[in-house]
């Protein structure tokens, strides 16, 4: 059913980072919700009403919830598709991950609501209705989420959207909620056992951690998080393989929605090279990024000294600073030589949670270059923070 909807629905041959496939994949998600739960409220309520059944009635208003969700998502995927104005020259990409977010923030009230009713029945038992009407209702309704999850679930991966994975962990949530009505029901029935207090704690935590993940998913992007360390690597081997860049440095990510993105980063070129040669290679690298990636780019060049000197004493330098630590890294490595001294002067990138402070990093820069160069060495060194994610 799944692939069939996609077809009929999504364009072919089109790609997932498409904003036209990003919408029509969230109005599917959003339009399909609306339908099921619509559906699934109008069973319950009718079935509630008829057994007299509280909990049937309360499941009912909570599958018309879900369809008002379902409307946020098809709202927000469709804002989240217009293009660009004046007033928001990035577009409303973003959009998307404020839909996620209140996707996620629906689940962890869900959860607090669950534990709530959960602690009530453990405080104050109350029997567990039967009807094999209502049970049937329920079977049903847990295979209609579970379908639902398995769905959303698929197109969230397919175009990489934390919105459509809270989506999808919200059906999730009402999967396991129903079940633990109905598996209450037929242990209270046939085993004369009281677990809906207990198992509602349970279903409560997992609905609570699972709302707790995907708000994370959806609100990371928001605040600003670093760049993919498989991306960086692959914008600094791409860049490496155009003649005259020494290497790549500052690299700066910028969010602005699914499939919308900027990025800067300074390339070191050098000083002694074709202004105009130079320049026609950055812009060349700054359309290849935008056609392979789909990042606008911004490249500054830094034009740096490369002669034979120069390269020896910045391969010392890399070689001490690996022994402090091998996650650090230097770029921007220039010198000043006098009769008496000689100044190296670097910038260093560091991990966001290193062990030193700036200052600690810096001098023990400084005393190993001193302890292994000679006394007449003096590093000017600016400790940095990378804006690549490191796993630190």
């Amino acid at each position: 059913m799944t692939k069939l909807l996609m077809k009929l629905f999504l364009p072919q041959n089109a790609a997932p980072d498409d904003p036209e496939v990003r919408r029509r994949c969230g109005s599917l998600s959003g339009g399909v919700g609306i339908g099921l739960n619509l559906l699934l409220s109008l069973g319950k309520l009718l079935s509630g009403l008829l057994t007299g059944s509280v909990a049937m009635v309360a499941d009912g208003l909570n599958n018309l919830s879900d369809a008002a969700t379902s409307v946020v998502t098809l709202v927000g995927f469709h804002l989240a598709g217009q293009k660009a104005d004046r007033e928001h020259p990035f577009g409303h990409g973003r959009m998307e991950y404020v839909t996620g977010l209140i996707v996620a923030l629906a689940v962890l009230l869900m959860g607090f609501e669950v534990g709530r009713s959960a602690v009530e029945q453990i405080v104050s038992p109350a029997e567990v209705a039967f009807s094999p009407a209502a049970c049937g209702v329920l079977l049903a309704s847990i295979l209609v989420k579970l379908w639902m999850f398995l769905f959303n679930r698929r197109l969230g991966k397919y175009i990489d959207s934390a919105a459509l994975e809270a989506t999808a962990a919200d059906s999730l949530s009402d999967t396991l909620s129903t079940g633990v009505v109905l598996l209450s029901a037929l242990a209270g029935h046939l085993l004369d056992w009281q677990i809906d207090g207990a198992a509602g704690l349970l279903v409560a935590a997992f609905i609570l951690k699972t709302g707790w993940g995907a708000a994370k998913e959806t609100l990371d992007p928001l605040l600003g998080r670093p760049m993919d360390p498989a991306l960086a690597a692959d914008i600094d081997r791409l860049a490496g393989q155009y003649d005259h860049i020494l290497g790549i440095h500052d690299l700066v990510y910028h969010d602005y929605g699914p499939g919308r993105a900027m990025m800067s980063f300074h390339a070191e070129v050098p000083a002694d090279g074709d202004m105009l040669e130079l320049h026609d290679i950055i812009d060349t690298i700054e359309r290849d990024m935008e056609r392979k990636h789909h990042i606008k780019t911004v490249i500054h060049m830094d034009p740096i000294v490369n002669d034979e000197r120069t390269r020896q004493l910045k391969e010392q330098v890399v070689q001490l600073v690996r022994e402090i630590d091998p996650s650090i890294s230097i770029h921007d490595f220039r010198t000043t030589q006098g009769p008496l001294l000689t100044n190296l002067i670097f910038d260093m990138v560091v991990p966001y949670h290193f062990r030193l402070s700036d200052q600690e990093t810096a001098a023990e820069i400084d005393r190993l270059v001193k302890e292994r160069l000679g006394e007449n060495y003096y590093t000017v060194a600016t400790v940095e923070r990378s804006y690549v994610w490191s796993g630190d």
